[in-house]
């Protein structure tokens, strides 16, 4: 897990670009058209800027490989470039939000899965979480709440986790 860092404004863009490619391609098919019309490379510019705190990515200064974006007690957002799957980039941004959960003081963390996305689902299975069923979540979009049933993930964080 070396290189953890925050990302810098100057990286807003390249993240922003990896983000809605990601996202196409593992959502666009299961999601309903109207939401995905609403995921422009501009929505997520914006949304990676006001979330930029709170996001880590890996690697030296650059174009990040991929991030992981946490908001109160739920693991937000884990998206990783085509390049750099197969490896332990995922793996290690995982660990890292959890860990950043937990000492938070998070107890029990909790992420959304979009319905059919699989390899996300078996990437979170193997790693400790459990699918507790479908939720409604209300995703954010430049035309405010987009309502979207989703899979809900929980994990059982252990506190003190240093590191």
């Amino acid at each position: 897990m070396d290189g953890l860092r925050r990302p810098t404004e100057g990286e807003i863009e390249h993240l922003a670009r990896l983000w809605h490619n990601a996202w196409h391609e593992a959502h666009a098919a299961h999601v309903p058209a109207a939401l995905t019309r609403l995921r422009t490379p501009e929505s997520f510019a914006v949304r990676m800027a006001e979330m930029l705190d709170r996001t880590r990515t890996i690697g030296d200064r650059g174009p990040p490989q991929g991030f992981c974006t946490i908001r109160d007690d739920e693991l937000m957002h884990l998206f990783v470039a085509p390049s750099a799957r197969g490896g332990t980039l995922a793996s290690d941004l995982l660990l890292d939000g959890e860990r950043r959960l937990a000492r938070a003081g998070t107890r029990v963390a909790w992420l959304v899965c979009v319905v059919g996305n699989d390899r996300a689902a078996r990437f979170y299975e193997k790693h400790g979480w459990t699918k507790i069923g479908l939720m409604l979540n209300h995703v954010e979009t430049s035309d405010g709440p987009f309502a979207l049933e989703e899979w809900r993930y929980e994990k059982f964080l252990t506190p003190n986790v240093d590191g």
